[in-house]
């Protein structure tokens, strides 16, 4: 409880000050007018004296006011300090009366771990001991004096709470916890009832146990009985006197006692053999002629368990089938050897089989080689079976737009077109049977691809007397450019051939992810039945315009296989007499910007190549003079040359002013045309426009093309393509 001795002291010693400074200016006035009144003799000082007794009046008075006011400010601290102690004193008295309360015995350490209060059941702890606990104890101290007077007992964890135990078998519970100022508070619960209960729990769930363990014992088939490590029989079931023959036993007897009362071997981990090994388990046969298999299991504590199992009925069945065995092994001597002589005959047939299917292999395998060698081989001399008829297209082109033209002349360009789209088509699905052909994918503007079809096929649809309609579309789309050409060329080209008057029309429709790009025709069509037939080798319609050839049928079965490679599914709808839509979904990519082209835009430019300066580089003479005329007939300024020596000797191939570089791919010495053109473009400030055309479909040679910069052409290169590529590189400059 707090002392009240040097907070009362100092409102007395303030108030004997104020007193003495009291008096002090009560002297100080009495001392003022006894001057004042000595002074009234002198009539010339009386006035003087007055004011400065008035003034001096006037000091006292305020300061006896100010020190009144401190002496009640003093007298109502007094008031605060009485009240709060006689609060704190209540206070404590209630602390102590709550302590006293509580059930549970109460110490209170402060922030040093001294001992500070306790209630009246902390002290009955020791009340039968010679043990004292005072104030101003230790803790330290305290638990010293607990642990010899009270038995701990083990926990299960850290976190559990410590359990004593008393002499006189009560239980005590100990809590400690903090408090705010930095000391300790412990608790002492009596948990004697709980602990009790809790141990009759344990008791009765032990018998409970006891009982099932019991009862599920008894209901084994086999014998049981369990032997702790003295050698008494604990446990065992009514199975196990069944086999052993015996009475109800008695508790607490050894096990080689009950056993020699019966006619059972005794058997325990022990046990050994002639040969000194242990015995784990043993078979015996009984008396009465039964079978007893009795195993012996030692247990981790001591002791053992041993098990008693009829076998009876498992032995019959082995001697059953021990006879059975004999009886079907007999059985088997005999199939054997006649199985034997039908295995021989198999064996002979076998190898006359093995021999025939050799023989069909090799054959296989040669008739397969034999088509691999020739779709190589296809493949393989496109560029030299395209050279010449390259050539004689390019000179008949150029005979075409001279005007006057017989018809012998169209003649001639119409067979050489024969002769073109077989050859193509040819090259084209031995590459795709050789697998010489793989896709390039790249992202690219599908206007890009379509506006140049459009343009070349609106020439060609009009010169059969139809009309080509076309949806521009504005989307990107993921592909090989040049196979998704060659499908689009295809359908195109089948559309025109099989459609006698009307119109196809191009265009795209957008599905989800995907877009479809379709060609429309109001031709024959095609009959439900022969949809499938159409995409097969060597299929084609029955009907057709009279006065086109009927071709080899390959080019819907190349459109087939080059959209397997593409992985893009085309599809085909279809009615006899009003025409058939191909359709091809292709995955869609990013859309980008982009300002809608018409057919209409592009035909102006097919004509504006007046003046315009190329050169054409290539090994062979008779495609540079066929490229001369060709070029020469639509207004251009051609230099021809063999190769770059060639050239440097007509031009100053350094300052010459030129627009269009064309070049053959595969020059003479084994160089290529992407080197002559990077060594004439390293001589030139400024670099040209190329266009390389080559019978090479290789990826890796459009990818190395494309990373140039420059633009590639497949052979046999048709006029309007090649019109439509030089208007499309040249843009603005012409």
């Amino acid at each position: 409880m707090p002392s009240d001795g040097p907070a009362s002291l100092l409102p007395a010693e303030q108030i004997a000050q104020l007193h003495k400074d009291n008096a002090k200016l009560r002297r100080i006035n009495a001392a003022l007018i006894e001057r004042l009144e000595s002074g009234a003799a002198r009539p010339d000082d009386a006035f003087a004296a007055f004011q400065h007794s008035v003034v001096l009046a006037e000091q006292v008075r305020e300061r006896t006011d100010a020190l009144n006011h401190a002496l009640h400010e003093l007298k109502a601290s007094h008031l605060l300090l009485s009240e709060a102690h006689q609060r704190a004193e209540t206070a404590h008295q209630r602390l102590v009366d709550a302590i006293e309360s509580i059930s549970d015995a109460f110490v209170l350490f402060d922030p040093d771990l001294r001992v500070v209060l306790f209630n009246r059941r902390f002290k009955a702890l020791w009340a039968n001991s010679r043990l004292r606990v005072a104030s101003g104890m230790h803790l330290v101290e305290v638990k010293r004096l607990m642990h010899s007077l009270l038995r701990e007992e083990p926990r299960a964890s850290i976190d559990e709470q410590p359990l004593y135990r008393l002499r006189n078998e009560r239980w005590l519970q100990v809590s400690e916890r903090p408090t705010r100022d930095g000391g300790r508070v412990m608790l002492f619960t009596d948990v004697t009832r709980v602990k009790l209960r809790e141990n009759h729990r344990r008791e009765q769930a032990l018998a409970h146990k006891s009982y099932l363990l019991q009862r599920a014992v008894d209901n084994l088939s086999q014998g049981l009985a369990m032997v702790n490590a003295e050698g008494v029989l604990e446990l065992w079931n009514r199975r196990f006197l069944e086999v052993s023959g015996l009475a109800p036993i008695a508790s607490h007897r050894h096990f080689c006692d009950v056993i020699a009362d019966s006619e059972l071997a005794l058997l325990t981990p022990a046990s050994r053999d002639d040969h000194g090994q242990p015995i784990h388990e043993l078979e015996q046969r009984l008396f009465d002629g039964r079978m007893l298999e009795i195993r012996t299991h030692p247990l981790p504590t001591g002791g053992f368990v041993n098990t008693f199992t009829d076998i009876t009925e498992r032995y019959a069945h082995a001697e059953a089938l021990h006879q059975a065995y004999q009886h079907l092994e007999l059985r088997v001597h005999e199939r054997t050897a006649e199985l034997t002589c039908l295995n021989q005959q198999l064996l002979r047939e076998i190898d006359q089989r093995r021999r025939m299917e050799a023989n069909l292999r090799e054959a296989k395998a040669e008739a397969e080689q034999a088509n691999l060698s020739k779709t190589k081989f296809l493949a393989a001399v496109s560029h030299d079976l395209l050279q010449p008829l390259n050539a004689a297209r390019l000179f008949t082109s150029a005979l075409l737009e001279q005007p006057g033209v017989g018809p012998l002349v169209h003649n001639v360009s119409n067979a050489l077109d024969g002769v073109e789209n077989l050859l193509g088509t040819l090259v084209d699905i031995s590459k795709l049977d050789a697998g010489v052909i793989r896709a390039d994918v790249a992202s690219f503007a599908l206007s890009d691809l379509l506006d140049n079809l459009a343009a070349e096929y609106a020439t060609v649809a009009a010169s059969e007397g139809l009309r080509l309609a076309y949806v521009p579309s504005r989307l990107r789309v993921r592909s090989d450019v040049q196979l998704l050409a060659r499908i689009l060329r295809n359908l195109l080209s089948n559309a025109i051939r099989y459609t006698p008057k009307g119109r196809i029309l191009l265009g795209c429709r957008r599905r989800g992810r995907k877009v479809s790009i379709e060609v429309w025709d109001t031709g024959i069509g095609i009959a439900a039945d022969k949809c499938g037939e159409v995409f097969q080798e060597f299929k084609r319609g029955e009907a057709q315009r009279p006065d086109q050839d009927r071709g080899l049928g390959l080019g819907l079965a190349i459109v087939d296989k080059i959209a397997g490679i593409l992985g893009h599914p085309v599809q085909l709808r279809s009615q006899p007499g009003k025409g058939s839509v191909f359709s091809i979904e292709v995955p869609c990519c990013r859309r980008v910007p982009r300002q809608a082209h018409t057919l209409v835009g592009h035909m102006p430019m097919l004509q504006s190549l007046q003046g315009v300066r190329i050169w054409v580089l290539d090994n062979d003479a008779a495609i540079c003079e066929g490229m001369r005329s060709l070029l020469q007939q639509w207004g251009c300024r051609v230099t021809t040359a063999l190769s770059e020596e060639d050239l440097a000797r007509q031009v100053n191939v350094a300052r010459a002013r030129v627009e269009l570089l064309i070049a053959d791919y595969h020059l003479d010495h084994e160089r290529t045309g992407i080197e002559a053109v990077a060594a004439i473009n390293a001589r030139r400030d400024r670099s040209i426009a190329v266009l390389m055309i080559t019978a090479n479909y290789s990826n890796e040679l459009k990818q190395q093309v494309r990373e140039l910069g420059h633009t590639l052409m497949h052979k046999p290169v048709r006029p309007m393509k090649l019109k439509t590529a030089i208007c499309h590189l040249l843009g603005g400059q012409v």
